[in-house]
């Protein structure tokens, strides 16, 4: 694959470290991935039993799942439901809810406009100041957002979503990257019209894994259950995600050092020219004049970002390891 095209096929979502290899062969291995925002120093709990491997997963697992990622979120467990991903719960959302119309404030991540458009949903992106006002059934916010890390305080959310929900309507919250802004979070209001999705995979560095939740009133919960089925997650996201919400310590921990490392990104990027624009403890937002010149350049290095179409002079980067620091460093010395 030719370097522009690989360069339009990366503007869609992170991640493809297959057709990043077969574009750029010469590149050297292991390739250092900070396309996505996922956490490189996962949680390093225990995974499943070979006996749960065996065997179907057991109902009273995957309410002990959602006790213990409701008491992590300061939700009620009847209002919190395990999906295998975030993902899937964007994907089923259409199904649920039955509106004609959706806004959604971005841009952001493209799957939430994919999933309506999916669904013959009337679907427009708006602007961050035009969300108050939104009269459409549905209103999207991501927040922090993916891609740009801009922040909605709790306060205004808990406001919209009192105004809406006394007027029939619904706002989607996705929180896949809270862990960043926990004091924003709203996965512990009640209200009737407001529904939030988190990530397990990007925090705790397990995108593999496959776990998200939707926290809504229980008879969306409900229906939402019916239609997922019996197991809707598999034996290692039941394990996996009961040790990891559990461990406060851990979270605590992996708190400080990501503030620390996006840190020292933000100075190694500062120095190599880039402009922060925004971001989360779990990647940065850049802006350059020669974002698609330093894509292809990363790319040669071993080093994947996400550029973007919509913004042409953006670039990406997730936070990574200690040691991978010195590495993008090396690499970033380097273009000319």
């Amino acid at each position: 694959m030719h370097d522009a095209a690989f360069l339009t096929t990366a503007t869609r979502h992170g991640g493809g470290l297959m057709r990043a290899a077969a574009a750029y062969p010469d590149a050297p291995r292991p390739w250092l991935d900070l396309s996505t925002g996922i956490n490189p120093e996962p949680w390093r709990g225990p995974r499943a039993a070979e006996a749960e491997l065996n065997r179907l997963p057991d109902p009273g697992a995957l309410a002990a799942l959602e006790t213990a990622a409701a008491l992590a979120f300061g939700a009620a467990p009847e209002r919190t439901a395990a999906t295998a991903g975030a993902e899937t719960a964007i994907r089923l959302l259409p199904l649920l809810l039955g509106v004609r119309s959706v806004e959604i404030v971005g841009p952001t991540y493209g799957a939430h406009a994919e999933a309506w458009r999916a669904a013959g949903v009337a679907t427009r992106l708006i602007a961050s100041d035009q969300a108050a006002t939104s009269q459409a059934g549905v209103l999207v916010i991501v927040n922090p957002n993916n891609p740009d890390g801009c922040l909605t305080r709790r306060a205004d959310l808990i406001a919209m979503a009192r105004a809406r929900s006394a007027k029939g309507r619904w706002l989607v919250v996705d929180e896949s990257f809270i862990e960043c802004a926990p004091d924003d979070s709203v996965s512990d209001v009640v209200e009737p019209g407001l529904i939030v999705l988190r990530s397990f995979g990007k925090f705790y560095g397990l995108a593999g894994v496959r776990l998200g939740f939707m926290l809504a009133a229980p008879d969306l919960i409900s229906r939402l259950g019916a239609l997922l089925g019996d197991w809707p997650v598999g034996a290692d996201a039941l394990t996996m995600g009961r040790g990891a919400y559990a461990d406060a310590a851990w979270r605590a921990r992996t708190e400080a050092t990501l503030s620390e490392r996006a840190a020292r990104l933000d100075e190694q990027l500062t120095q190599a020219g880039f402009d922060i624009v925004g971001g989360t403890s779990l990647f940065r937002m850049t802006r350059t004049p020669h974002a698609a010149p330093w894509f292809q350049h990363l790319c040669r290095a071993g080093v994947l970002t996400r550029p973007f179409d919509h913004t042409p002079d953006a670039l990406r980067f997730g936070v990574p390891t200690e040691r991978d620091l010195a590495r993008l460093a090396r690499a970033l010395e380097t273009f000319s």
